[in-house]
């Protein structure tokens, strides 16, 4: 017997109305923020995340599904940020004019050790604003991952802001980092020892609990931050004050990703054990021009979905109802139940009959558990007087109706 990969997991029925509804949910506040749906291929170039992300990166070290396609190298892809930047360039969507506020939802792919939390293939929902280096931007792209979150009816999360400030910035960080940590590197992993000489400030995103415990009380503040850098965070902590979003500084907060610069945050939640982050994201003002286009300013965020679920999504499943069920008795009245079948379908009634030969009281045992409203009965009289049998299936009320007034007194029935 054929059995799932690990690290990945099927969504069932029932769980699948659930995430039908936070998509939903999540649809509607981007819409009113002015976000539009874009849609990537879930295959892209191995290069494009080895020069975006960084190529002393864990997930470009380790954790990419590869695709050697005779001279080609593809992956699937780990993350949604590079990807939506490599179809704004190609597309030319900065010549449309103006800020682009895009949103997208889908699968990612890391090769990994599976745990709670974090799978090989996880679903993201995010969006990513290219076009402007406003702080006020910042504010808004935060306040929509807020927003997000108390749509989903999520609560007991903590927004950790900080800011890495520009490119000279990071460089300034990155040596007060190697000084500061020289002394703690025999408290290190063997990992961190290595990303000291490669990538130093990787150490403060390493989830390591030894590693954590030495660098907590490593002393770290905004004074690597240039004028411009300092003037620009205060802007959105101010902006963030304005609106009432709480937040925590979090100035060993980096993010794992190379393209980060000033602005980032994570969204964390107690109820998520270990990987404790519902989603996380920030400025990338570098990554559009390194990959080819116009220099401009760039915010995003990604949420993951299955941790959104750990983290207690208030919102319940729909009920998958269906408004009629057709019980057919006798072969002839087979052939006239599947016509009124496909008549309710396509005036917009969902429907469903019995295609396991069942008893009567089975066929109704079965129309209960799809939950129908209605359950229309054809028997032999009924098909001498073209009619059906009509049952409200919670009065238990019938009724005798003509077929061809079934629609109308079904249609009737559901607006009343």
């Amino acid at each position: 017997m054929y059995k799932l990969i690990p690290g990945t997991r099927d969504i069932l029925p029932q769980e699948a109305l659930l995430w039908q509804r936070m998509e939903a949910a999540c649809r509607s506040v981007f819409s009113l923020y002015n976000y539009h749906e874009i849609r990537t291929p879930v295959v892209e170039e191995m290069s494009l995340f080895n020069r975006s992300l960084g190529e002393t990166t864990e997930i470009v070290r380790k954790q990419m599904f590869v695709i050697n396609n005779k001279d080609d190298n593809y992956v699937l892809r780990p993350e949604g940020t590079a990807a939506i930047v490599r179809a704004y360039i190609e597309n030319n969507m900065d010549k449309a004019g103006g800020l682009v506020k895009l949103y997208y939802m889908g699968p990612m792919f890391r090769l990994e050790r599976p745990q709670k939390g974090r799978q090989r293939q996880f679903h993201h929902i995010g969006c990513e604003a290219i076009g402007s280096s406003d702080a006020g931007l910042d504010v808004e792209v935060v306040s929509l991952a807020d927003a997000l979150l108390k749509n989903l009816s999520i609560s007991g999360y903590i927004i950790n802001l900080n800011n890495l400030g520009c490119a000279a910035d990071k460089e300034e960080l990155a040596l007060r980092l190697r000084r500061k940590i020289k002394d703690l590197l025999p408290k290190l992993c063997a990992d961190c020892n290595q990303r000291y000489d490669s990538n130093v400030m990787r150490i403060l995103d390493c989830k390591n609990p030894d590693c954590k415990t030495a660098l907590e009380h490593l002393d770290l503040d905004e004074s690597h931050l240039c004028a411009g850098c300092r003037k620009h965070f205060s802007a959105v902590k101010t902006g963030l004050d304005s609106l009432k979003i709480a937040y925590a500084l979090a100035p060993h907060l980096v993010r794992g990703l190379d393209y980060y610069t000033g602005t980032v945050f994570e969204i964390t939640h107690s109820g998520l054990g270990a990987q404790d982050a519902l989603g996380a994201g920030g400025r990338y003002d570098n990554l559009v021009k390194q990959l080819g286009g116009p220099a401009t300013g760039s915010i995003g965020f990604a949420f993951g979905v299955e941790r959104l679920i750990l983290a207690g999504c208030g919102l319940k499943p729909a009920e998958n109802k269906i408004t009629s069920y057709i019980i057919s008795l006798g072969d002839n009245a087979r052939s006239s139940a599947l016509k009124l079948l496909d008549t309710l379908r396509r005036n917009g009634i969902s429907a469903d009959t019995d295609y396991e030969s069942k008893s009567l009281k089975g066929a109704l045992r079965k129309a209960n558990d799809y939950g129908a409203k209605f359950v229309l009965i054809i028997g032999d009289d009924e098909l001498k007087k073209n009619t059906v049998m009509l049952k409200d299936m919670e009065s238990g009320e019938q009724r005798e109706v003509k077929v061809e007034d079934v629609v109308q007194e079904l249609g009737k029935d559901l607006v009343t």
